[in-house]
């Protein structure tokens, strides 16, 4: 006889990202898998949300407990429903010696939130793991979103709620910059900060910036740009603060990079250390 070792390659790295989605529509990805061996191979595919042994391994402390170096938790936010917010078509079939299979993910979240994950396991011969991929999504519940600065939440799901500092306190520290994206009647609270670094020879602004996006919607009505603006922009300037843009649009699918930066005012006073 003559022993055959099984051979694919994935079209896709160790993180297969699908983006954002609209909260209670769907989004696609696609990943392929190729077949470089010389023999037939059936496989299959698992996802740990589905896995036999979950409810026992959650019985574990929380991972929000824990320190981001213990964790090894790879499903993330799951729907309220109980479903799967992942799924894979097809999840098991045979791919012919020097053939491909394509490989559809749904991403179909329920309900807001920035920290959808899961983890898929390409299983070859019910055996051997040829694949594993980790599986991410985000969902709004409204068609913009912003991202930079300091988290203010925690990428696990959990009784507490964060809130973000007063606009007031944020000021009274100086460097600070609190920002409130408006859309529509929606308001999203972010926090930025920026460390300015003086020197003798010439004035280097402290810099850092936001991505302001729009997602794309199934929703027929929706229009092709979206608008934003940002408030309070004169106190923001006597702070010293300076943004690229005070207001725009965004092209649904798209992300626009807005410049923040910081210049201590003349009249500004370094806090004493405690």
């Amino acid at each position: 006889g003559r022993g055959v070792m099984p051979s694919t390659v994935c079209s896709v790295g160790e993180v297969l990202d699908v983006g954002y989605v609209i909260a209670r529509e769907k989004g696609t990805s696609t990943f392929q898998i190729q077949n470089t061996s010389t023999l037939t191979l059936r496989y299959s595919v698992q996802l740990d949300s589905l896995s036999p042994t979950r409810d026992k391994d959650q019985q574990r402390l929380p991972s929000f407990i824990t320190s981001p170096s213990q964790r090894t938790e790879f499903v993330g936010t799951q729907n309220y429903n109980g479903l799967s917010v992942f799924s894979i078509f097809p999840m098991e079939g045979e791919i012919v010696a020097g053939k491909s299979q394509n490989f559809i993910v749904t991403f179909s979240p329920d309900h807001e939130s920035l920290y959808y994950s899961d983890r898929l396991k390409v299983v070859l011969f019910s055996k051997k793991t040829a694949h594993v991929i980790h599986l991410k999504g985000a969902a709004r519940d409204h068609p913009m979103f912003v991202e930079g600065g300091v988290p203010l939440d925690v990428p696990i799901e959990s009784l507490a709620v964060t809130l973000p500092a007063s606009s007031q306190e944020a000021l009274t520290a100086g460097n600070v910059l609190p920002l409130t994206l408006h859309y529509k009647a929606v308001m999203k609270s972010i926090l930025l900060v920026l460390e300015y670094i003086e020197s003798e020879s010439s004035v280097v602004p402290a810099m850092t910036e936001l991505r302001v996006g729009a997602i794309q919607t199934a929703q027929p009505a929706s229009k092709k740009n979206v608008e934003f603006s940002f408030d309070g922009l004169p106190l923001l300037q006597q702070k010293g603060f300076t943004l690229g843009a005070g207001k725009g649009t965004v092209e649904r699918g798209q992300v626009k990079l807005i410049s923040v930066s910081w210049v201590p005012p003349a009249d500004f006073h370094v806090s004493s250390a405690p």
